[in-house]
């Protein structure tokens, strides 16, 4: 047993808290929305519900894995603002401008994480992270100045899509070339020129903006190795599986856009869960047996048992947006909706579960093994060492 795994769970644990707390409230404002029963009945719930999951949930957990690679003290500071701002968000004793000013505050703290790992490693990439980091700032900062997500969450899109982007083209350099960088980095100059135009002519950015996601989205598809481990079993399958599900959701906002801005709900309420909950959860899925023992030193081993929730959560997305949305059934927005909250509540026991087993017993772990190139699908293994030495149980990386 190595070293790191007899220290336990490292003190990193702490930041993931507060994220899942804004997830568990995210999903509960999610049954809100829906108008089905929900355990938690807060005033303010149902109108912050887009930036718990967004900024609380999902923007804690990247700022928590590029803070983890940066390995400095202060690179904490962006989790630990961004994890307060949406505790602050559900708790209605709390002023909603605070929260929203903790956000901002997170926000940019996050976005100069990048500015000491550009340093260390000129690496265009980094860049494109760097750019979608500055998006969710501006995300952030509009909503600090109104009421409504309408304006906010096209540039919340452009943050996760970025983030998530070019976590991939690091993993693939072998399989995409050397060029793979700098053609993503085209790609985000003009998701962001689309978002710009989009403030002052909507429609125009919109189209715009389908068209620069359907072309990434071809491009990564093209060249991603997920297309070659689908072939593989276990993990490795599963890994794939999840990472082109989260394509074929982002092409499919991708072509919702193309009809113009999305003022009518159903066309909203489809883009916004294609991005963040196809796209963004799929991609999570996908990733989370390496990024929390990466981040927490803890053991999360792959089982069969996370088909499961992935399963559902494809399911949700099609009922929702095709019956829900596209046929324009209320009963068909509800029940994928509903499925979707069961996905992610199933994705948390069975993550935890797994923790709690630890690893499989020999023949299962042989079975279900990923081939060795498999780990350029993962993108806190083979990213934290690129951009800083492996960061231990301390916020400078040392014993």
């Amino acid at each position: 047993m190595s070293a790191r795994r007899r220290r336990g769970p490292s003190w990193r644990l702490l930041w993931i808290l507060p994220a899942g707390l804004s997830l568990l409230a995210g999903l509960d404002a999610a049954l809100l929305l829906l108008g089905v029963p929900a355990p938690v009945s807060a005033a303010r719930l149902p109108d912050v519900h887009g930036m718990l999951m967004v900024l609380g949930f999902v923007g804690t957990l990247i700022a928590l894995e590029r803070a983890t690679a940066l390995a400095k003290w202060y690179g904490f500071i962006a989790p630990g603002l961004l994890g307060l701002g949406g505790i602050a968000l559900l708790a209605d004793p709390v002023p909603l401008v605070a929260a929203k000013v903790l956000l901002v505050a997170g926000t940019a703290a996050f976005t100069l994480i990048y500015i000491p790992l550009w340093r260390r490693q000129y690496d265009a990439p980094l860049l494109v992270q760097l750019l979608g980091a500055g998006l969710g700032c501006a995300g952030s900062v509009i909503w600090l100045t109104q009421a409504t997500m309408d304006h906010v969450l096209p540039w919340l899109i452009g943050f996760v899509v970025l983030t998530i982007a070019a976590e991939r083209v690091e993993l693939a350099r072998i399989t995409m070339g050397p060029n793979a960088g700098n053609r993503l980095l085209v790609h985000a100059w003009t998701i962001t020129i689309a978002l710009v135009i989009g403030v002052i002519f909507p429609d125009a950015g919109a189209i715009l903006l389908g068209l620069a996601l359907l072309a990434m989205v071809a491009w990564l598809i093209v060249h991603d190795i997920a297309r070659r481990t689908i072939r593989a079993k276990g993990a490795a399958r599963y890994m794939a599986a999840c990472i082109l599900s989260g394509y074929v959701w982002l092409a499919v906002a991708g072509v919702a856009l193309l009809f113009g801005y999305p003022d009518a709900q159903p066309a909203y309420d489809a883009i916004v869960h294609a991005v963040f909950l196809g796209y963004t959860i799929s991609m999570i899925m996908a990733h989370a047996t390496t990024i929390l023992p990466a981040v927490l030193h803890i053991d999360l081993p792959y089982r069969a048992a996370f088909w499961v929730p992935a399963a559902v959560l494809q399911l949700s997305l099609i009922v929702r947006l095709w019956i829900g949305d596209g046929l324009a059934q209320p009963i068909g927005w509800q029940v994928g909706g509903v499925l979707g909250v069961i996905a992610l509540l199933l994705f948390v026991v069975t993550a935890v579960t797994s923790a709690i087993l630890g690893p499989p017993k020999k023949n299962e772990k042989r079975r279900d093994a990923a081939p060795a190139r498999v780990a350029a699908s993962h993108p806190v293994s083979s990213r934290v060492p690129t951009t800083s030495r492996p960061a231990a149980d301390t916020p400078e990386g040392q014993e």
